[in-house]
C-alpha cells in the first residue's frame, strides 16, 4: 500500500486543480521556501480528517480556503482526494484503489466520500486504523516538528513508538470497550435497582392477583347467571315476535284484496272517462246546432218583421190609391215566407228536441262523474286514515324490536317493517262499505297488537326487575367476599410472620393465659374492613393475653423457645371483647 496521487483545488495556496502523483517509495516533499510545501503535508493531514485549526497553521477552519489574491478572487470551497494504492488489500475494502475526498465550504460544511460515496468522518477513521495512516498517527511530520521528535522525554518517545509499531489502534479499542463497559455496568446497576423495586412490589401484587381471580371467577358466574336470563327473555321474545309475523301476514293479505277492489274502481273510473270522451263530439254536435238554431231563430225574427211591416205597408196601400207591386205577387211571396216559416220552426223544434237530449245526457254523465270523484275522496280518505292505522302498527312493531334488541346485548337488532299502502284510491259507492268492513277487521287486529305489545313491555320490565335483584345480591356477596377476605389475609400474615406470634398461638396450651389474636377476636361490620386494617397496621397481628403476668410468662416462653419477636396486648381486667358489642365500628 502506497498514496498514488494527491488532488488539491482551492485549498490554501492551490486555486486551481492540482495532481502531485507519487510513486512507491516516497517519503517526504523537499522544495525551496514558499513553494507549497507545507500545504500538500496539510492537505493530507486534512484530508485524513485533521480537525484542528492549529494543526494546519490557521487561526481557524475556513482558513483552508483559497482567500483569494491581488488578481483573483477567493474561492467559496476548499477540496482534496487522497488516492491511495490498495492492491495488497491493506485496506479492508474490495477496492484496489481508494480515493479519499474532503469538502469544506465557507458556511462551515463539511463532506465526506470514499470512491465517490458520501459517507462520515467515523468511517474515514475506521478504514485508515489499521493501515497506520490515520488522523492521530505520527506518520506525518512537519516542518518544525522533527526537533520536537529528537528532544523528546522517554514517556513520548514511547508513544511515538507504539504507534508506530500499531499500539495505538488497540489503544483505542480498549478505550472504546472501556466505555461500552461502563455503559453496561450502569446499566445492570439500574437493572438491579429496579429488579429490588419489582421484588418488593411482588407481594402485594401476588395478593391483589389472587383477588383479581376470585373476583374474575365470580364475575364469570354471574355472567352466565345473567346470559341464562337474557335467553330465557329471548326466547320469549322470538315468540312474541313469531306471532307478531302471523298477524303481520293477515294484515297483507287483506290489504292485498283492498288493493284489488281499488283496482277494479280505477277501471271503473276509467271506462267512465272513455264514455264521457266518446260523448263529447255529439255534445259539441249539438251545441253547434243550437248555435245555428239560435242564429236561424233570429233571422226568421227578423224576417217575421220584415213582412209584418209590408203587411201594414200593404194595409195603407189598399186604403189610398194603389200603386206599387201587384198584391198577387205580394200574396205568393207570403205564402213563401209562410212555408220557409214553418219548415225553420218544425227545424228549430227538431233541434231543441236534439240539444235538450244532449243538454240532459250531459248533466247525467256530470253527475256520475262528480258522484264518481267523491267516491274516491271518500276513498282516499278510508285508505290514508288506514295507512296511518299501518304506520301506527308499524311504529310500535318497531318500538318493540328495539325494546327486545336493547335487552340482549349480543342480539342484532331486528330490523324491518310493514310497507306503506302505496295505490291510488277510487272506488264507487257499492265498494265503500266493503272497505269500511275492511277498516274494521284491521282495527280489531290493531287492538290485538296493542295487547301483545303492553304483554312484552311488562314481562322485560320484570327482567329488568330481576336483574337487578340479581346485581343487588353480587353486590352483597362481594362486600362478603371483602370481609371474609379480609379476616383471611390477616390471619394469613399472622401465620407468615416469623415474629413469635403464631409460635404463640401454635403453643397456646402450653402458654397460660392466650386469648388468640386480635384479627380473630374482632367482629368487623362488613364493609369496613380496609379501615380496620389501616387503622391497626401492626397490631393487627397482636396476641391478646389476660393479665400482665400472662404478657410475662409468653415473652419467657419466647426466649426459651428462640420464637422470635411477638406483639402483645395486655387486657384491662375486663372480659378483653365485652358480649355486649357485636361489632367494631
Amino acid at each position: 500500500m502506497h498514496l498514488k496521487s494527491l488532488t488539491m483545488k482551492g485549498f490554501k495556496s492551490f486555486a486551481s486543480s492540482t495532481t502531485l502523483r507519487f510513486e512507491p517509495g516516497i517519503t517526504c516533499v523537499v522544495g525551496a521556501n514558499g513553494s507549497g510545501k507545507s500545504n500538500v503535508v496539510d492537505a493530507i493531514a486534512w484530508v485524513l480528517g485533521e480537525q484542528g485549526a492549529k494543526t494546519l497553521r490557521g487561526g481557524k477552519m475556513e482558513d483552508v480556503i483559497f482567500a483569494g489574491t491581488a488578481g483573483r478572487p477567493p474561492l467559496g470551497r476548499a477540496e482534496v482526494t487522497l488516492t491511495i494504492d490498495n492492491t495488497d488489500d491493506a485496506l479492508p475494502i474490495d477496492y484496489t484503489e481508494v480515493s479519499i475526498t474532503r469538502r469544506m465550504y465557507r458556511s462551515g460544511d463539511s463532506d465526506y466520500e470514499i470512491n465517490g460515496a458520501g459517507c462520515r468522518l467515523l468511517d474515514i477513521q475506521e478504514l485508515l486504523s489499521d493501515s497506520g495512516i490515520g488522523r492521530e498517527m505520527h506518520v506525518i511530520v512537519g516542518q518544525g516538528q522533527l526537533d520536537a521528535v529528537l528532544s523528546a522525554r522517554p514517556e513520548d518517545r514511547r508513544g511515538f513508538i507504539e504507534e508506530a509499531a500499531g499500539v495505538l489502534k488497540h489503544r483505542k479499542r480498549k478505550e472504546k470497550a472501556l466505555r461500552k463497559l461502563e455503559a453496561m455496568q450502569a446499566n445492570l446497576t439500574r437493572l438491579t435497582d429496579l429488579i429490588a423495586e419489582l421484588r418488593r412490589q411482588l407481594k402485594p401484587l401476588g395478593k391483589q392477583a389472587e383477588v383479581a381471580r376470585r373476583a374474575a371467577t365470580v364475575q364469570a358466574d354471574l355472567r352466565d347467571a345473567r346470559l341464562r336470563l337474557l335467553a330465557e327473555d329471548m326466547v320469549i321474545l322470538h315468540a312474541e315476535r313469531r306471532r307478531e309475523i302471523a298477524d303481520e301476514s293477515v294484515v297483507r293479505e287483506r290489504r292485498a284484496g283492498v288493493e284489488a277492489d281499488l283496482a277494479a274502481g280505477l277501471a271503473r273510473e276509467a271506462a267512465l272517462e272513455r264514455a264521457l270522451a266518446a260523448d263529447a263530439p255529439a255534445l259539441n254536435a249539438a251545441q253547434e246546432t243550437w248555435y245555428r238554431l239560435s242564429a236561424l231563430q233570429e233571422r226568421y225574427r227578423g224576417t217575421a218583421q220584415l213582412a209584418a211591416q209590408r203587411a201594414r205597408h200593404l194595409s195603407a196601400d189598399v186604403a189610398g190609391p194603389r200603386s206599387g207591386r201587384d198584391p198577387e205577387e205580394l200574396d205568393a211571396e207570403a205564402k213563401q215566407i209562410e212555408v220557409a216559416e214553418g219548415e225553420l220552426e218544425h227545424g228549430l223544434e227538431r233541434d231543441q228536441l236534439r240539444l235538450a237530449a244532449a243538454v240532459e245526457r250531459r248533466g247525467g254523465l256530470e253527475t256520475r262523474l262528480a258522484a264518481a270523484e267523491d267516491a274516491l275522496v271518500a276513498a282516499v280518505r278510508v285508505v290514508a286514515d288506514r295507512r296511518e292505522g299501518l304506520a301506527r302498527l308499524t311504529g310500535q312493531v318497531n318500538a318493540l324490536r328495539t325494546r327486545s334488541a336493547a335487552a340482549v346485548d349480543e342480539i342484532a337488532r331486528l330490523t324491518g317493517a310493514l310497507s306503506e299502502a302505496r295505490a291510488r284510491a277510487n272506488a264507487a259507492g257499492a265498494r265503500f262499505d266493503v272497505l269500511q268492513a275492511e277498516v274494521g277487521v284491521l282495527d280489531s287486529s290493531e287492538l290485538g297488537l296493542d295487547e301483545r305489545h303492553e304483554a312484552a313491555v311488562a314481562s322485560y320490565e320484570a327482567a329488568a326487575r330481576r336483574v337487578g335483584e340479581l346485581a343487588d345480591l353480587e353486590h352483597g356477596a362481594e362486600r362478603d367476599r371483602a370481609s371474609w377476605l379480609a379476616r383471611r389475609e390477616a390471619l394469613a400474615m399472622g401465620l407468615r410472620r416469623r415474629d413469635g406470634a403464631g409460635a404463640l398461638l401454635a403453643a397456646a396450651d402450653r402458654v397460660p393465659g392466650l386469648l388468640g389474636s386480635i384479627a380473630a377476636l374482632l367482629q368487623v361490620a362488613p364493609g369496613r374492613e380496609a379501615a380496620l386494617v389501616a387503622a391497626l397496621g401492626g397490631m393487627a397481628d397482636a396476641v391478646a393475653v389476660g393479665s400482665p403476668a400472662d404478657a410475662a410468662e409468653a415473652i419467657r416462653w419466647l426466649k426459651s423457645e428462640d420464637g422470635g419477636r411477638a406483639s402483645i396486648v395486655i387486657s384491662s381486667g375486663s372480659p378483653p371483647f365485652p358480649g355486649d358489642h357485636d361489632d367494631l365500628d
